[in-house]
């Protein structure tokens, strides 16, 4: 899977805000443990982490994604957490997108490798010679830029991609079918934002959560200490579990205290 290094325009990048490290040149060796590398002071510093830290998944073509849960988990204050990817979305920095596996999950990325995973998709379609492929150049041109929230209306949708072209149905069919688009099952005429490919991940997601929580809830004192934890493999997610272990403290559902040897992870009791 191709993992470089999200970047922004100089126009976007905040003022004074120095250059990202390239991330991508980052080895298994260089990457710190999950218990080294818990806590960050800062939403973006926490958000560049753990895109770095993001699985290698094998068949699947998705860039890095972070859910909200995880920086949650190591940025203490959630209201600062909140009130800045606030701030990055509205200056264009990332995406937040709502996903099917809970009624809270939120996933992040960054602006630039979303635009790079819709460019794979509108090529691959180009090869297949499907009709109305113009529509991805509509969609990253007039409607990523000006609609910054998770969803859109049908009529708006179609308002902001006649700015590209003549609009027609298909083209907004075409736009669900490649993954960029869900309808909202309570409204068909509201749509969600949507990260092509991620249907798999997805599933691996909530299958990975149960297998993490049952693993715990077997242990005599439903605790394991997070070092030793996070060297453990998931049979049913091809998420790792530093993903898992991350996303699952933050939405409440383990815990960490002091031991004598480090953090320990506990199941959080009802």
């Amino acid at each position: 899977m191709e993992n470089s290094s999200p970047s922004t325009s100089r126009k976007r990048r905040r003022a004074g805000e120095p250059s990202p490290e390239p991330e991508s040149d980052l080895n298994d060796d260089q990457l710190l443990s999950l218990e080294e590398n818990f806590n960050f002071s800062d939403t973006l510093v926490a958000l560049r982490m753990m895109r770095a830290h993001f699985p290698r998944i094998d068949k699947v073509s998705v860039q890095p994604f972070i859910l909200r849960s995880q920086l949650y988990s190591s940025v203490k204050d959630r209201t600062q957490v909140d009130r800045e990817l606030e701030s990055l979305r509205r200056e264009g920095v990332l995406r937040t997108f709502k996903l099917s596996t809970g009624q809270d999950d939120h996933a992040i990325m960054f602006l630039d490798d979303y635009l790079s995973q819709i460019e794979r998709v509108s090529k691959r379609l180009e090869t297949q010679k499907q009709e109305g492929f113009s529509v991805f150049e509509w969609f990253k041109e007039h409607v990523i830029h000006s609609k910054l929230d998770p969803s859109i209306g049908h009529e708006e949708l179609r308002s902001l991609l006649s700015l590209g072209g003549k609009v027609k149905e298909e083209h907004i069919s075409l736009l669900i079918n490649a993954g960029l688009l869900t309808r909202q099952l309570i409204d068909p005429n509201m749509y969600w934002f949507a990260i092509p490919n991620i249907g798999s991940i997805l599933k691996g997601l909530s299958q990975g959560r149960k297998e993490l929580m049952s693993f715990l809830n077997r242990r005599m004192y439903k605790e394991m200490p997070m070092a030793a934890l996070e060297k453990k493999l998931l049979r049913l997610s091809p998420l790792d579990m530093r993903f898992h272990l991350r996303d699952l403290l933050g939405s409440g559902h383990l815990k960490t205290v002091e031991g004598p040897t480090g953090l320990v992870v506990k199941i959080v009791k009802d």
